[in-house]
């Protein structure tokens, strides 16, 4: 049995003193203990130990153009410009490129406090839009880099199929992404037992409403209902006003409310961005079970507009966090931007408190945990028994921290630090991954990824 006693411990009700961390060899928590003994020779954490985050939306391949799009391209720059860059991007990327971006980035989230990531990986085909010879090349890339670094992982095969509503064709800049319905069926077959061997989740990430038809939705989703029940299904929506627009013009119908009509969305959804919606999507969204998945520095980054935080939680609603495009790669930074865009948005302070949870940090912390454990599909929801043990120690030491009780370590952790300063370890399925606040690939991942970007931009 492995241990760890920490003074601190954030729990799935709240912060407890004296916390007993025991796991199996398979990395499963088989005891939280509050109030307890120090166990002889159990290692001592050195300073409070939080749950992992799971970062619930990733394009891997994003990260080696990141801060590479900071400039007018156009009179008015907007998130479909940004598109087309990233489309030239995505033209020149192959496997080797594809895994060493993501060997990086995943140390990248580990060192930053993520220990899961869901991945809606779109790039399938060849530069010419040809399938590989296996067919799972580009995924089978990615799941090497999760199972270097350690991270957990959830596969999300992305369908896509059309430019725009009502089926329009796809463009030249998405000719690597295309894939009929049958063709993405065999590819989840294919991959389920390699997602199997790594104890990784496979679901399927219908793109959007614009790139995938409604018929093609509905075979999709019984396609994969039939291979497992239960998977993750993840889908781009509402992210952008023209977005909306373009689907009352198609539908006569918002995009949130055509989808909750026409699909099956339940707790197996999580709907990713959800950034325009009116008062009734907003609702009914959130008491389908559906997680919201929110990528605040993604959605800043690209101007998309603040989601409506507080009338989502009103009516309940399950929400989570990804890193998108990963401009940021750094859990807590995540928190502050969710938490300032809605002070600035409401011109109020503290707004992700909760009547249970008076500290901001704690309170969006453990929500933020909870709903990207549904989004992943997997047993990786906090400090509990029958979780997986997914958890990060912050550094006492660090000056920002010093000093504090334990929910002000945290405050100052997402409000007041240099936030990776502070992760001293990072430990996934009671593994360690990171120690001292590195990851044992950091140096390689990092000059294996330098190299990559730079044939790329060279390409260009």
């Amino acid at each position: 049995m492995n241990t760890l006693f920490a003074a601190d411990a954030l729990l799935p009700g709240g912060w407890a003193k004296n916390v007993l961390l025991s796991w199996n060899e398979a990395g499963q928590l088989t005891q939280v203990q509050p109030a307890a003994p120090p166990a002889a020779g159990a290692p001592v954490a050195k300073g409070p130990v939080i749950p992992g985050m799971p970062n619930l939306h990733s394009h891997a391949f994003q990260r080696a153009f990141a801060g590479l799009t900071e400039y007018r391209a156009q009179q008015q720059d907007s998130f479909w410009s940004w598109r087309t860059l990233m489309y030239r991007f995505a033209a020149r990327l192959g496997p080797q490129q594809m895994e060493a971006i993501a060997t990086w980035l995943y140390a990248e989230m580990l060192e930053a406090g993520y220990t899961s990531v869901c991945e809606f990986q779109y790039v399938h085909h060849d530069a010419d839009g040809r399938p590989y010879a296996d067919d799972a090349t580009l995924s089978l890339a990615l799941l090497r880099a999760a199972r270097k670094t350690g991270i957990g992982f959830t596969l999300l095969p992305v369908l896509y199929q059309a430019s725009g509503f009502g089926g329009l064709p796809p463009n030249e800049g998405q000719r690597r992404f295309i894939r009929s319905t049958d063709s993405m069926l065999r590819l989840l077959d294919t991959l389920k037992p390699a997602c199997e061997a790594q104890g990784a989740r496979l679901g399927l990430a219908p793109h959007s409403l614009r790139a995938v038809p409604p018929d093609a939705l509905r075979e999709a989703v019984a396609g994969l209902e039939a291979i497992d029940p239960g998977a993750p299904i993840h889908i781009h929506i509402a992210e952008q006003t023209k977005e909306v627009d373009d689907c009352v013009a198609w539908s006569g119908q918002r995009p949130v409310a055509w989808l909750l009509d026409h699909a099956p969305v339940d707790a197996r959804w999580c709907l990713v961005h959800a950034t325009h919606m009116d008062a009734a999507e907003y609702e009914r969204g959130a008491k389908s079970g559906a997680v919201a998945g929110l990528c605040p520095t993604t959605e800043a980054n690209l101007g998309d507009g603040i989601f409506d935080f507080s009338a989502w939680r009103h009516h309940g609603g399950t929400w989570g966090l990804g890193s998108d495009s990963h401009a940021t790669v750094n859990a807590a930074e995540e928190l502050l931007m969710l938490e300032y865009s809605q002070r600035l948005a409401w011109r109020q302070r503290n707004v992700g408190a909760s009547a249970a949870q008076p500290h901001v940090a704690t309170a969006l912390m453990l929500e933020a945990v909870r709903g990207g454990a549904q989004a992943s599909g997997r047993a990786i929801a906090g400090l509990a028994a029958g979780q997986q043990a997914d958890f990060v120690v912050l550094d006492a030491a660090q000056l920002a921290l010093q000093g504090l009780p334990a929910p002000d370590m945290l405050s100052s952790h997402v409000f007041a630090s240099h936030r990776t300063s502070a992760v001293d370890a990072v430990w996934v399925s009671g593994q360690p991954r990171v120690a001292a606040g590195r990851h044992a690939l950091h140096n390689e991942a990092a000059a294996a990824f330098v190299a990559a970007r730079s044939q790329l931009l060279l390409e260009n």
